[in-house]
């Protein structure tokens, strides 16, 4: 019996990744807006009802693809950091991550539009991808973390308009950094990405050729708004 079921799984899995694989195609093709499932499985050779019963909607394949991605670019985050943290200064490792997950973006613009490019019309993602989205943001805060206890981190100034917000955000996600780094982290966060994105949609074209040394100095110029320095 265990062996069937054992079976059944790995069979699950390989039909599950198939599935996936070829809506990363469509997305690749057409879009995300234009994803249907009725197509995978009519490439795949599956009834329509059969796939149904792996994703029983567009909306559930389009959460699996997005979890993936967060999944995918988190991963390479933490790799960078736990890769360059042997010796590497507050800076180093900031900037270390920054390229990683520059460079996953790059090499896999697709996956990167879904996540982090225009809303799928109609598509409203489920509270448990908040999780994996995370995932970076959470390794840059760490790193932040380090700096603040080795005294690495520069004191900010906060608007009192926005002492509220930064409070907030500080109890959720970094209690133990101070409200102001919280509130510099939501800029670094959307300069961060609106650097990528520029890139991998185009918009440097003509603009930045030099684009490695570009990213890397607006990468530790974006470490310094956020407070991490190098260290002495």
């Amino acid at each position: 019996m265990n062996t069937m079921r054992g079976a059944r799984e790995r069979a699950r899995t390989e039909v599950t990744a198939a599935i996936k694989e070829e809506a990363r195609k469509q997305l690749a093709a057409e879009g995300a807006a234009k994803l249907s499932l009725r197509a995978v499985a009519r490439e795949l050779g599956m009834a329509s009802s059969a796939l149904y019963r792996y994703f029983p909607s567009r909306d559930d394949l389009l959460t699996a693809l997005i979890t993936d991605a967060y999944d995918a670019v988190g991963e390479t985050a933490e790799s960078a950091l736990a890769a360059a943290s042997a010796g590497a200064g507050h800076l180093e490792r900031w900037l270390a991550v920054c390229v990683a997950v520059r460079r996953w973006a790059l090499d896999h613009p697709h996956e990167y539009g879904l996540i982090y490019g225009s809303p799928v019309p109609g598509y409203t993602a489920p509270q448990d991808t908040a999780q994996p989205a995370a995932r970076v943001a959470l390794v840059l805060i760490s790193v932040a973390r380090d700096a603040y206890g080795s005294r690495g981190l520069a004191k900010q100034r906060l608007p009192a308009g926005l002492r509220t917000d930064a409070e907030r955000l500080a109890a959720e996600v970094a209690p133990d950094l101070p409200p102001e780094t919280a509130m510099a982290f939501v800029a670094v966060w959307a300069q961060l990405f609106g650097l990528i994105s520029f890139e991998v949609f185009g918009h440097f074209h003509r603009v930045v050729e030099e684009r490695d040394a570009f990213f890397a100095h607006a990468a530790g110029e974006l470490a310094r708004t956020v407070g991490v320095l190098p260290e002495a």
